[in-house]
């Protein structure tokens, strides 16, 4: 495995790393040094990776980044009852051009998804994300990106990738392997009416803040059904952060976004998982935290996660059937988590990559819309780009 472009971890973080207590985090992780080189990858594993770019911040900050306080402030929590091994790749630093860091980045994330790793990814600039989706290509035919953040990042199409605009590059560029995207937390006051219009279109989700925080438990069909996660760390109220990291008086709360990280973890299908948008040039202690305890959530979830069957065996599931206008919507709940998923047919005269019924992650509250002869939205938006 090639992983030529990696730095080591500081010095400065293995020496307060030697300090810790044994039962810590940043003790029972393998981590990349000068000496040792890159940890070996078995698989079943969770490699955190830092990704010092930051040239196409729309913010135009581009400072120096430096992401030795948030592993530090990683490293000295302690686990939970966790079976799954975790690595710390070190940091990929600033290729020649952005697209050289892209490049590095596809590689590097291409080769952790084939040996079954998690990518953990801490940015620079959010259009890194970009990169992420596209380490896919060769791996999955269709993907699903939840990006946590206020805008849509659709952006200009006829502008140079951003941070407020990878999403439009990602819908755009060949090949379209992209089938649902959605985003958690969008404050209307920050994207224009061309950019609501155009994810409406689009059906693509999009969850407010308002509602959101109303009801957290919103967002875990939506991460459930995701394989790519990209918080952006403005979404984070700017009270809870460090003084050079504030962008908006509102956001989520530390407890809701750690709880967004935890529903991202428990997942199933969540193969990569990022926070962006760090401006992080030194002792940021407040933002190193949050970033911290958010990596923790999520890990925290990977060791939750239930293996669901495929409801072949009856036994392992409750099936529903109702009939809305002229729809007929099939539920499936599971005994073993009481989950439940929504059916898709696939329609035989579409040229589309779902050559099978697929299973849409939803609540309960779809089904009892259903039974009240509402359709669920989550099911019609789906159902509508199965038919483009």
């Amino acid at each position: 495995m090639n992983f030529s472009f990696l730095t080591p971890v500081s010095e400065d973080v293995l020496i307060y790393r030697q300090l810790l207590s044994p039962q810590t985090v940043g003790k029972k992780l393998q981590v990349h040094t000068s000496e040792d080189g890159v940890p070996s990858l078995s698989g079943g594993e969770i490699a955190l990776l830092g990704v010092l770019e930051n040239r196409r911040d729309a913010s135009k900050k581009n400072n120096r980044l430096n992401f030795d306080e948030i592993r530090k402030s990683f490293y000295a929590l302690f686990p939970g009852s966790w079976n799954t091994t975790c690595v710390d790749l070190g940091d990929l630093e600033p290729g020649e051009t952005v697209e050289d860091t892209y490049f590095a980045l596809k590689e590097t994330i291409s080769i952790l998804l084939s040996q079954k790793v998690i990518p953990i990814v801490l940015g620079g600039s959010q259009d890194l994300t970009y990169a992420n989706y596209r380490a896919y290509d060769a791996i999955l035919p269709m993907v699903n990106i939840v990006n946590v953040d206020a805008r849509f990042d659709l952006g200009e199409v006829s502008e140079a990738i951003t941070s407020k605009s990878f999403v439009g590059k990602i819908i755009l560029e060949e090949p379209y392997n992209l089938f649902n995207y959605a985003t958690l937390g969008y404050q209307t006051y920050f994207n224009s009416q061309e950019e609501i219009d155009l994810m409406k279109k689009l059906y693509f989700e999009a969850y407010r803040l308002g509602e959101v925080s109303k009801d957290i438990t919103l967002v875990e069909p939506v991460l459930r059904d995701a394989n790519i996660v990209s918080v952006d760390i403005s979404s984070v109220e700017s009270s809870i952060l460090s003084e050079n990291q504030k962008i908006s008086p509102n956001g989520f709360s530390g407890k809701e976004i750690c709880a967004i990280a935890r529903y991202s973890g428990i997942s199933n299908k969540v193969s990569s998982f990022g926070i962006f948008d760090l401006n992080t040039t030194g002792n940021e202690s407040q933002t190193a935290m949050l970033t911290a305890q958010i990596l923790w959530y999520f890990i925290e979830g990977v060791n939750a996660r239930i293996i669901e069957s495929d409801f072949v065996d009856d036994k392992t599931y409750q099936k529903y059937i109702t009939l809305v206008d002229d729809f007929e919507l099939i539920f499936y709940k599971s005994l073993k988590s009481g989950r439940w998923w929504i059916e898709i047919p696939f329609l035989s005269n579409v040229n589309n990559k779902l050559k099978k019924h697929t299973l849409l992650p939803c609540a309960k509250n779809d089904y009892d819309m259903a039974i009240n002869n509402i359709v669920p939205e989550r099911w019609y938006k789906a159902h509508q780009k199965n038919i483009l």
